[in-house]
């Protein structure tokens, strides 16, 4: 019988695999990856986890810039703090060229205590996903390999967030550019205006600016409403979560279970890693009737999603070797 997960990683664009920490959602997403790859499909393994275990789990050094893992199959990590530092960098570059001189010394200051304000790494990251999404080449799967289940269902939600911020910033920006062009025409004087607004350029480089700011505001939102559309998409997008047959997993992947749902996205297979063998002992086969209860609690909280479960395995799932057999027990 055909696994969901096959059929999903060959039909659809992009692929999430979350859930808590340790569960093994990289290495699932990665033989998911080199699954598609070995069938043909040309495959990007993204990884938002600052743990950087992509690299690890393959054995080479795996950056921001795509490095290629196997025949078809791609690999970037996403590194949260210098994805940060260079969005900062790019954020103040923009707004030295576009504030008035007086205040870029508040611009510096905001922005160097926006460095570890909470939201500003999951921010970058969306972006920088929203990116690779755009950036997809023509049939090529992207499998997302996110951070745990906390840092998941913010970053999920963060496009609709990050949408409503910019707009009313436009809207902000739209008001301030009709302030000062009334100003300028109640008082006649361009200099008097500018003075009463904190800026003694020339109108004309006043409405250049202006227009610029909203040029890279709107920019930012198309960016962020067609992440959404895509991630809300249900014929293109798709969330994998892993768990294990433990009480936490179990609860967590339920509680991410709802928040991906009321985001719009479709949550379609739970892959419950490592269970025990049954005739491997009586330790083993204790531990396996004791997962039974979490799998049996999975199937009736969620009754409408499909249940993978694979085997602990023998050796460690590192590399090709490691992944491809992991691989079969999801295809």
């Amino acid at each position: 019988m055909t696994s969901p997960l096959t059929e999903l990683t060959r039909h659809r664009d992009v692929l999430f695999v979350g859930g808590k920490g340790g569960v093994g959602k990289t290495a699932v997403a990665s033989a998911l990856g080199l699954a598609r790859a070995r069938e043909g499909r040309r495959t990007l393994v993204v990884s938002t986890d600052p743990a950087h275990n992509l690299g690890h789990l393959w054995g080479r050094p795996v950056g921001d810039s795509p490095v290629e893992l196997a025949p078809l199959l791609r690999g970037v990590e996403i590194d949260p703090g210098r994805t940060t530092d260079a969005h900062l960098s790019a954020v103040r570059q923009t707004m030295r060229r576009l504030m008035p001189e007086h205040l870029q010394g508040e611009v510096d200051k905001h922005l160097d205590l926006a460095r570890d304000a909470p939201g500003t790494h999951e921010a970058a990251v969306l972006e920088r996903v929203a990116e690779v999404v755009e950036q997809r080449a023509a049939d090529e799967l992207v499998v997302i390999d996110t951070a745990p289940s906390g840092h998941t269902s913010r970053l999920v939600a963060l496009p609709e967030l990050m949408q409503a911020w910019t707009e009313g910033l436009l809207r902000r920006q739209d008001r301030s550019a009709r302030f000062g062009a009334a100003l300028r025409g109640l008082e006649g004087d361009d200099q008097a205006a500018a003075d009463v607004v904190g800026s003694r350029r020339s109108p004309d480089r006043r409405s250049r600016r202006d227009a610029e700011i909203r040029e890279v505001l709107d920019r930012r939102q198309q960016r962020f409403r067609h992440l959404r559309t895509v991630l809300q998409d249900h014929d293109r997008t798709g969330f994998v979560i892993v768990t294990a047959a433990e009480r936490l997993p179990v609860l967590e992947s339920v509680e991410l279970h709802g928040q991906l749902t009321r985001a719009g996205m479709d949550v379609v297979a739970l892959v419950v890693n490592k269970r025990s063998p049954a005739d491997a002992g009586d330790l083993l086969a204790a531990r396996r009737t004791l997962e039974e209860g979490y799998v049996e609690q999975l199937a009736s909280t969620l009754p409408h999603l499909s249940v993978i479960q694979v085997p602990l395995l023998a050796g460690e799932v590192l590399g090709e070797e490691g992944l491809t057999a992991l691989g079969r027990h999801l295809a």
